[in-house]
């Protein structure tokens, strides 16, 4: 009779411990399923961000006229001070003035309000980020590099910039011109080194 109440006990307790495992594997298996979920739930809200900040973004409006506006000139002279030989122009959508400081050419862009887009600044291959001259050097190794420039964004400024006749988000991005056999590409590489394909010259 002993026995019995010890094997019963003791089937009892075995059949409690399958039971609260089992119930932690289902405990386990609905955490994961919530964790998917939230993560489901954060990306469409980025998605969202994303889509709210680019209707946000004010529109690039043509500019009218041949010369670059008084107000450009003078967001120029608060933005980087009274800097010598500056040259302007108008484009179809920005003011850009060109000019050298820090021994470096740079061209600052001022949409249709007066307000600094970005600033292109010439650089080297050398100066690109390690990854993207490691990326450049292995899948375009038969093409010459041509001029390399930085485009430094104004965050505070939504307008997207126009650069090889692309339009593009607002980012800092280093643009590569190559050639192969009279065929010229614009790559686009990332301040981390991340290279894309951006655009082919005509």
């Amino acid at each position: 009779m002993k026995k019995l109440i010890i094997l019963s006990a003791a089937t009892m307790l075995f059949a409690s411990g399958t039971k609260a495992q089992n119930g932690n594997e289902i405990a386990g298996t609905n955490n994961e399923t919530a964790i998917k979920t939230d993560m489901k739930n954060l990306s469409a809200q980025e998605r969202t961000i994303k889509e709210e900040k680019k209707t946000e973004r004010k529109e690039l409006r043509k500019l009218e006229g041949k010369e670059a506006s008084y107000r450009s000139k003078q967001e120029f002279y608060r933005d980087f001070g009274n800097v010598p030989g500056v040259t302007w122009t108008r484009e179809i959508n920005f003011d850009k003035a060109t000019f050298v400081k820090n021994g470096q050419v740079q061209k600052a862009f001022y949409d249709s309000d007066s307000k600094l887009v970005g600033t292109v600044i010439d650089k080297t291959f050398d100066d690109l980020p390690a990854k993207a001259k490691k990326t450049i050097n292995k899948k375009y190794p038969d093409y010459n590099i041509g001029k390399v420039i930085l485009f430094d964004d104004n965050e505070l400024n939504e307008t997207d910039m126009v650069l090889y006749n692309q339009q593009f988000d607002d980012a800092d991005n280093y643009f590569i011109e190559m050639d192969k056999d009279g065929k010229q590409v614009v790559l686009q590489s990332t301040t981390d080194g991340d290279v894309d394909y951006f655009a082919t010259i005509k």
